[in-house]
């Protein structure tokens, strides 16, 4: 019966590894085409067994122009803009400005994120870069008790950096974005 409690007990130890391992800020889905206007969503879920998720604060990595956002009931959020080093020229004139930070915050004290539950943030963006490109988007989760969780690490880290991959544009995308 010890081989058995053993067997059991790895089992059940590998089970609980792939839920360890999706516990933490990402974006989905994690790969995107090249110049492609796409919904990412910022995925955040609470591993705190003690408190909730009361904000998000997300580094966008260089080349995003613009980003829309669709509100989610129970949060604000705040769009951070910064000047871009190379104006992006468009039809309808220069961009200067790009995005650099996308804050949620909860509207009230007892709501937020809470344990063993995930919000998606859904977000509107034009996918900058070539294919092959690794988009790293820095976050830090804060939860209710005040502590914070930097995902700002490298991938296979505890705190991995969330990450989108660009992908070659597929021809129906460039037609798309074309039109």
């Amino acid at each position: 019966t010890r081989n058995r409690a053993v067997v059991v007990a790895t089992t059940i130890a590998a089970l609980a590894l792939p839920a360890a391992a999706q516990a933490h800020v990402t974006l989905q889905p994690s790969s995107a085409p090249a110049g492609a206007f796409m919904k990412l969503d910022v995925r955040v879920p609470t591993e705190l067994d003690n408190a909730s998720t009361s904000k998000v604060d997300v580094r966008f990595p260089a080349g995003f122009a613009a980003v829309r956002y669709q509100a989610v009931p129970g949060w604000k959020v705040r769009v951070i803009t910064k000047k871009l080093a190379t104006p992006i020229q468009t039809d309808d004139g220069p961009i200067t400005e790009g995005i650099d930070r996308m804050v949620w915050t909860r509207t009230r004290p007892a709501g937020g994120i809470k344990p063993g539950q995930f919000q998606d943030f859904p977000i509107s963006v034009q996918i900058p870069g070539k294919a092959g490109d690794k988009l790293t988007f820095k976050a830090l989760q804060t939860y209710s008790n005040g502590t914070i969780v930097r995902w700002i690490g490298a991938p296979g880290s505890d705190e991995p950096a969330p990450q989108v991959t660009v992908t070659a544009a597929s021809a129906q995308g460039a037609a798309a974005s074309a039109g």
